[in-house]
């Protein structure tokens, strides 16, 4: 743009030498030669034309200077614009970097999220099909609904005949013994009333084995209860069973007095 101005500003002083020196000179000739042809009129014409040609294109001249000057401001005025919209456009991509950082990191931890996730599920797989491969051993029966059984002449074994839980069919009413299905430790406990009744008492087998028992006498007492409770460590097919002994008796009616319950606690 500096250029094109220069070369306008050079344009302008030739043309101007060149119409001073063209006027002195017409000058001198019609000085010298005045009033002295026909000719003298026709020169006079062309240099009146010359001069005003001249005072045209110094006109136009200075309009396309204007041009130039107006151009020049326009351009810078477009430099400066284009100078903030390049700062602007910085900015911009450092926010554009600083938000595809932010979302490569928000993408990472939702991969690790996802990870953890699909780790912990697999674990709680793992742990519903380990749960439901292990054995589930609970029961709880009652007696009778015939109310007093005894006292015999001999022991007899209690055979809990009304069942209410039997998880894992463990217990046989039909016999009254629990087997083990599995080695492990289990938690059994019962309850014995009496009524109006002298003696009553239970004994506890293991297999053909007594290993707990426990009576109460009931002669000036109208009722009589006592609750036990066993935590037994047995092998597969160990067998537990109540014996009532000779001469006590026990009552059991439609309110389930007396009652027998177990369960596996855990595995060995």
């Amino acid at each position: 743009m500096r250029v094109v101005v220069g070369l306008l500003l050079l344009l302008l002083g030739l043309c101007g030498s060149g119409a001073q020196g063209e006027a002195g000179g017409l000058g001198e000739v019609a000085e010298i030669n005045q009033n002295t042809d026909p000719k003298h009129a026709a020169e006079e014409s062309t240099e009146q034309t010359t001069k005003q040609t001249t005072c045209d294109i110094w006109t136009e001249l200075r309009a396309l200077r204007d041009m130039v000057v107006e151009l020049n401001v326009h351009v810078e005025l477009l430099q400066r614009e284009n100078s903030v919209q390049a700062t602007e456009l910085v900015s911009l991509e450092s926010r554009l970097t600083s938000s595809e950082s932010k979302t490569r990191d928000l993408e990472k931890e939702n991969a690790d999220l996802q990870t953890r996730l699909n780790s912990s599920e697999s674990r709680i797989d793992q742990l519903e099909t380990e749960n439901a491969e292990k054995p589930k051993v609970a029961f709880y029966a009652a007696l009778t609904d015939a109310r007093t059984l005894g006292p015999y002449n001999t022991d007899i074994t209690l055979k809990y005949s009304k069942v209410f839980t039997n998880i894992g069919n463990a217990y046989n009413p039909s016999t009254g013994f629990f087997t083990a299905p599995v080695k492990g430790v289990y938690n059994l406990q019962f309850t014995v009333f009496g009524y109006n009744a002298g003696s009553t008492g239970v004994y506890v087998y293991k297999n053909n084995q007594r290993i707990m028992g426990d009576w109460d006498n009931n002669y000036n007492m109208f009722q009589k209860y006592f609750t036990k409770s066993l935590v037994l460590e047995l092998k597969a097919g160990d067998e537990i069973h109540l014996v009532l002994p000779s001469g006590h008796s026990i009552y059991d009616d439609i309110y389930n007095h007396s009652t027998y319950s177990g369960s596996l606690l855990f595995t060995l």
